[in-house]
């Protein structure tokens, strides 16, 4: 391990010293991605370990779409990386990524790195179809190679697909629960006093009366707790003073302000109204593609989403009025595709619109919103054929 974290080192302040030289994604993949594929183990120079310019044989891929590179373990790909610029900003929505992933039902491990940071993803919510959030993030530029050990659980001669989908659960669970303990030392609410005070088998009724007068003790109970953590070990013990409780000013509550999307009617048409879900949407649709221009419009049929506000340029329309919600594509849903869609755990009906029974489930068709996308986007699609 030694020797596995001194070589990370030097990589970090490689990636520190010429990254800001690495102005194409291909100068990022030679100088940052794979020295970094080399300490793990998986020489870049060795095709039966990384495989560039991966094509995948199933059905619904494209000759064209091509992921950056395909790690192998005993000649089966285990992971998929997609690569991007050094200078390009990161975020969780790779489309061709998330097609390969979830149509290669022996890959569960994808990751998206500018060479600087790096996102790995797996299926812990949804199986075959790759997380919305990662479930490690590795920023070279903020860690210190000592705290950067998770990443030998990647390393060729120690990867076992069941022990990082363990990993990933795990690290997935403990930052969330980090989140809810910082936030309850932090506030110290009264669920937390309640919880406290229970634990404690303090006797008496804990109504919300008690529970405000004793809030103080608990903070500094938790307070002392900490230190007594941070100085463990010193000889000397803890001396704990008694403080006076001072008056707490009155609190003037605040009003809660919920973001939350509400449903939205049309000031022209009572009976236009875009649902929640129709925002969740459009919301989801334009992550996955920042770079296009996309514009939301609802009728009171369908909801839709137009490419360059071009109303026969419709990626979708997206129907909620049904007892179960559907999605037509622009994009012919054939043999291929349908089978795309049902890897993927979506149900096709005959006419070829898609059950979508919640808005994140469009994570799952990031494939064909990809052709959908493509199609809208050329002209050759959308020109009038002239009667001779």
């Amino acid at each position: 391990m030694e020797n596995f974290i001194n070589k990370l080192q030097n990589h970090i302040e490689h990636v520190k010293r010429v990254g800001e030289h690495c102005s194409t994604e291909e100068t990022t993949k030679q100088a940052l991605i794979l020295p970094l594929l080399d300490i793990l183990g998986f020489n870049p120079y060795d095709p039966t370990k990384v495989l560039a310019e991966f094509a995948a044989d199933f059905p619904g891929v494209k000759a064209t779409e091509r992921v950056d590179y395909a790690l192998y373990c005993n000649g089966q790909p285990v992971m998929f990386i997609e690569a991007k610029p050094y200078a390009a900003n990161l975020t969780n929505h790779a489309p061709q990524l998330s097609r390969y992933f979830n149509s290669s039902l022996g890959v569960t491990i994808g990751a998206i790195t500018n060479g600087k940071e790096w996102r790995f993803f797996t299926d812990l919510i949804n199986a075959n179809v790759m997380d919305e959030k990662p479930f490690l993030t590795v920023d070279f530029m903020k860690h210190k190679a000592e705290e950067l050990v998770q990443l030998a659980e990647f390393k060729h001669d120690n990867f076992h697909v069941e022990k990082l989908r363990f990993f990933a659960e795990e690290n997935q669970y403990i930052q969330q629960f980090k989140t809810v303990i910082k936030k309850s030392i932090n506030e110290i609410d009264l669920d937390f006093v309640r919880y406290v005070a229970q634990q404690a088998n303090i006797q008496r009724q804990l109504n919300t009366k008690f529970l405000e007068t004793i809030q103080p003790f608990v903070k500094r109970a938790v307070e002392q707790a900490i230190s007594d953590m941070v100085v463990k070990g010193l000889s000397s013990p803890t001396i704990i003073t008694a403080h006076p409780i001072e008056p707490q000013p009155t609190k003037i509550e605040q009003p809660i302000i919920d973001h939350q999307p509400v449903d939205i009617t049309h000031p022209d048409n009572e009976k236009i109204v875009t649902t929640k879900d129709e925002q969740d949407l459009y919301r989801i649709v334009s992550e996955l593609f920042p770079e296009a221009e996309l514009t939301a419009r609802d009728t009171e049929s369908y909801y839709s989403l137009l490419f360059q506000k071009k109303n026969n340029r419709w990626l979708f329309r997206y129907d909620v009025n049904r007892k179960r919600p559907t999605i037509q594509f622009i994009v012919p849903i054939d043999d291929q595709r349908r089978l795309e869609l049902c890897r993927a755990g979506l149900e096709v009906q005959a006419n070829g619109q898609v059950f979508l029974d919640k808005p994140e489930h469009i994570y799952r068709a990031v494939g064909i919103l990809k052709d959908c996308l493509d199609y809208c986007s050329n002209d050759e699609n959308f020109k009038r054929v002239s009667n001779m």
